[in-house]
């Protein structure tokens, strides 16, 4: 079945304390969506940010990102009071999130929250425990262990508590018995939170699509509580890590830091850790995008401490062994694998025995480095079951791509769309016509491209710190009739 949604994250919403959440324009969006034909709503990860506020680098891959809680909710419940909330310093440009202020003010607030809460004696929150008490207590207490040492990464705390030992643990629990109860406290409300805007958007016809890395950050509970999962040495410090080769657009490679997985353990245990981790996922969303497809097949290692990627080298992921087990533990579930960049044919093997869809990316057809019809992201090349994107979070938005490629690939995108006009102005609204129109199962859009926006309002630039993660929408920003525009192109293309 045809269909399209929208490419937007939960921190782009309007609304009126720093950042979007799960508050009333949360559900505004939804029938935004529902009105505009749309079937799918894309998000970026939903974890709590660490340095860089990236939602790839997560202190969690669990946890639900405090930011994201509805501050008006906490208010309806009485543990919070509006007086209290517009007194805080969330920023003011309503179009920007300001990552430092969101921090400093969003936090005393939250914790006045489970101050007032009683929340021992809440039943719902007890169940919550019983449900998902592992997870929650690793996280609970890394979170507040880590404050107690300023914030300094778990690899730097005492061996005792950095190596887990069982004494150390039962003091720590004792002496931040409220520090854990209170992030504790933060994912019972994120999760039921989350859970009822979900409802809601399932009940409209909206599908989630959630996004997850396959890579955990190093400073993470997961890693801290989990060290036999990765590639550490005695001392629980990572022997090698994740990247990528030096290529045409990185001359030393990139090197991200992820520690690698010790895979020959997962698939002893049955990829027991991986499956509960993907099982919970679907308790969140509806269709899951694995970031970094590649890596099951096959990822690239590179010696700890090394500054660049040139002594890193390729090794063998988990293959379909791990999709086999995944389709044993958890049935047929909804998998969207991205598979962009250079591609090798056991990745193309591994994707095609899957089943899953592919991703394709508009704004990759028209390299003039490639000239031949046989590029794979020109749409006449699509196949049925894969997803297309005129861009992702990662690059540019329509409008910046087009205004910043080459004279000669411009002359290729009109000469594609068989557009001659004497202005381009408007020609993302070719572009997304041309994705909308393809064979792809599946069409998704980030919603700045429908704006026609230019790169101030991208949202991630990879390999730069600083301006990521920020855009929002305005509230009122998008209007009735942009919103029956993109109805229009749903229907004329059959994804309605």
């Amino acid at each position: 079945m045809r269909a399209s949604g929208i490419l937007l994250p939960v921190s782009s919403l309007p609304s009126r304390y720093g950042i979007g959440c799960f508050s009333e324009s949360a559900y505004e969006f939804v029938d935004q969506l529902k009105a505009a034909g749309q079937k799918y709503w894309q998000i970026l990860p939903l974890g709590p940010t660490s340095y860089g506020d990236s939602p790839y680098q997560s202190f969690s891959t669990f946890a639900g990102n405090p930011y994201f809680i509805s501050l008006e909710e906490l208010t309806e419940e009485g543990v919070l009071t509006r007086e209290e909330c517009e007194a805080a310093d969330f920023g003011r440009d309503p179009g920007r999130v300001d990552y430092g202020k969101l921090y400093a003010a969003r936090f005393p607030l939250l914790r006045r929250a489970y101050e007032r809460s009683r929340i021992s004696e809440d039943t719902g929150f007890q169940r919550f425990m019983e449900e998902n008490g592992g997870w929650v207590r690793d996280y609970a207490i890394f979170m507040a262990v880590k404050n107690r040492f300023g914030g300094r990464s778990w690899d730097q705390w005492p061996e005792d508590i950095r190596k887990r030992w069982p004494y150390s643990m039962d003091y720590y629990q004792r002496e931040l018995y409220f520090d854990i109860e209170f992030y504790e406290y933060i994912q019972y409300v994120f999760l039921k939170q989350w859970r009822r805007l979900k409802e809601y958007a399932n009940q409209n016809g909206i599908r989630i699509i959630g996004d997850i890395p396959i890579y955990v950050a190093f400073d993470s509970a997961d890693t801290w509580a989990n060290p036999q999962l990765f590639q550490f040495d005695a001392e629980y410090r990572p022997e090698a890590v994740a990247g990528c080769p030096p290529d045409g657009f990185a001359a030393d490679g990139q090197v991200w830091g992820n520690p690698l997985y010790r895979w020959d353990y997962h698939r002893e245990t049955g990829y027991d850790w991986w499956m509960r981790r993907l099982s919970y996922c679907y308790q969140l969303y509806d269709v899951l995008r694995i970031d970094h497809f590649r890596g099951f097949d096959e990822y690239f290692s590179i010696p700890f401490g090394d500054a660049t990627a040139h002594a890193g080298h390729w090794e063998r992921g988990p293959g379909m062994d791990f999709f086999r087990r995944m389709r044993e533990r958890l049935g047929e579930r909804e998998v969207i694998a991205e598979d962009l960049g250079y591609v090798t044919d056991s990745v193309r093997r591994l994707v095609r025995d899957t089943g899953f869809p592919g991703m394709k990316v508009l704004e990759f057809a028209f390299d003039s480095r490639d000239t031949g019809s046989a590029n794979d992201y020109l749409p006449h090349n699509y196949p049925v079951n894969s997803v297309v994107y005129t861009g992702t979070h990662d690059n540019e938005t329509l409008t910046g791509w087009f205004a910043g490629i080459r004279p000669q690939e411009r002359r290729m995108v009109r000469g594609y769309l068989n557009n001659f006009r004497d202005s381009d102005e408007e020609i993302y609204w070719d572009m997304i016509c041309t994705a909308m129109g393809s064979v792809s199962a599946l069409c998704v859009i980030p919603l700045q491209d429908y704006f026609g926006y230019d790169n101030t309002c991208r949202m991630n630039q990879p390999s730069t710190l600083g301006k990521n993660w920020k855009w929002r929408l305005r509230k009122g920003e998008l209007t009735e009739e942009l919103i029956g525009r993109i109805r229009d192109i749903a229907a004329r293309y059959g994804r309605l």
